[in-house]
């Protein structure tokens, strides 16, 4: 039990380390992108291609740890977070800071063999317990980052976020190298076509997962658009720097972590998560679309608390309605799609929001994104009532 417990402790620190430096970059890389003279295109080509990176290195990272185990793969990507963050640090161009960011994007991808680490090393039982610590530190590491990187930025230098990020990573790989064993048993591994998305396909023609499916693309997509026109929008209107785009993160990360820590039971028990996801979207929507009029910091950072509210209401609930659309026999296959799809949407968002803020303004863009938000909304009141889906299953 001692051994488990320190095992889960490194899985817990290394995707805590990948989400604070993820955080880390949020804030100072509209920034960095800036100074080397890039529009809003420029900057969601960095945020799209880190997403993009990081949707294939999950399915092949994964796929491979299942052949050659998940410690290899580990202590690999925690060596690429080093480097791609010292060369984010140290980049003389555009060019090179594009490179650091599919570096990480690609680490990052080790997510898949964090998950698969410990699903090897616990039992049933105690597995869902075992996922809710890297639950736990997606929550910690999107809280932290942010404010590591605004505060290290605006305090120590352009520098010091990048070589934190790198330095952490190079604390994680010691720490795991002395303390991981290898989970996957030689019985165990087995060889698997190494890009297969079928399930995507498969999910998406089937007439009741159809709209859960649009959700969990279309929400992303609009959320990432809004994550790139922001930080643009506040630097040009607002004078804003990385501490201040560092403490809005804050705000979201902290406001998700209750509501998705203390709140969302006790509300999804009384509404149906349908109906909080519906909620959810629409109130992203709104939120999104009357960024633009707020003219003050005071008003983004006010309406920035319900869009955060909203998005923690709708993520668990999209999550909790996998379990209810697709059969018990299922659920890993239609989440794996579901996640495959928002990882689609995390990537090309960012790309549209980007081009859209160049070519037809910051009001459009921020409308545009409300109005691809509303969609999802549409989407959403399609969804069968649980106990419809529940009625087809057994007929």
């Amino acid at each position: 039990m001692p051994a488990t417990r320190s095992r889960l402790g490194v899985i817990f620190l290394t995707v805590l380390i990948d989400l604070i430096g993820f955080g880390i970059v949020m804030p100072i890389l509209p920034v960095f992108a800036q100074r080397f003279g890039a529009q809003g295109i420029g900057y969601g080509a960095l945020v799209f291609v880190f997403s993009a990176m990081q949707f294939l290195a999950t399915a092949l990272l994964g796929r491979v740890s299942d052949r050659i185990g998940r410690r290899p793969i580990l202590l690999t990507t925690m060596l690429f977070n080093a480097a791609g963050y010292v060369l984010f640090a140290f980049a003389p161009s555009y060019a090179a800071l594009f490179v650091a960011r599919v570096i990480s994007g690609f680490a990052s991808g080790n997510i898949s063999a964090a998950q698969a680490y410990v699903a090897d090393i616990t039992s049933p039982a105690e597995r869902a317990r075992g996922m809710g610590t890297i639950g736990a530190a997606f929550g910690i590491g999107f809280v932290l980052g942010p404010m590591i990187g605004g505060l290290a930025d605006h305090y120590l230098g352009h520098l010091a976020p990048g070589l934190i990020a790198a330095g952490l990573s190079l604390v994680n790989f010691v720490s795991a190298s002395a303390i991981l064993p290898e989970s996957l048993a030689a019985q165990h591994r087995t060889v698997r076509p190494v890009f297969d998305f079928g399930h995507m396909g498969e999910a998406l023609a089937r007439p009741e997962l159809r709209p859960l499916m649009l959700v969990w693309l279309i929400a992303p997509f609009s959320f990432a658009g809004y994550t790139v026109a922001l930080p643009l929008h506040a630097t040009k209107a607002l004078g804003w720097g990385a501490k201040e785009l560092g403490w809005l993160f804050v705000v979201i990360g902290t406001i998700a972590a209750a509501v998705q820590g203390f709140l969302f039971g006790r509300i999804e028990r009384r509404t149906g998560a349908r109906a909080l996801l519906i909620v959810g979207l629409f109130g992203m929507a709104v939120s999104i679309a009357v960024v633009p009029y707020a003219t003050t910091s005071l008003l983004i950072y006010a309406w920035t608390v319900p869009l955060a509210f909203a998005n923690s209401l709708f993520a668990p609930a999209a999550s909790g309605l996998v379990s209810i659309y697709a059969d018990p026999t299922e659920q890993g296959t239609i989440l794996g799609a579901a996640q495959a799809f928002a990882a689609l949407g995390r990537s090309f968002g960012p790309l549209v929001a980007g081009w859209a803020y160049d070519g037809l303004g910051q009001r459009t863009t921020f409308f545009l994104a409300g109005a691809v938000m509303l969609l999802g909304g549409v989407a959403g009141l399609r969804l069968r009532k649980a106990g419809g889906v529940a009625l087809s299953r057994s007929s």
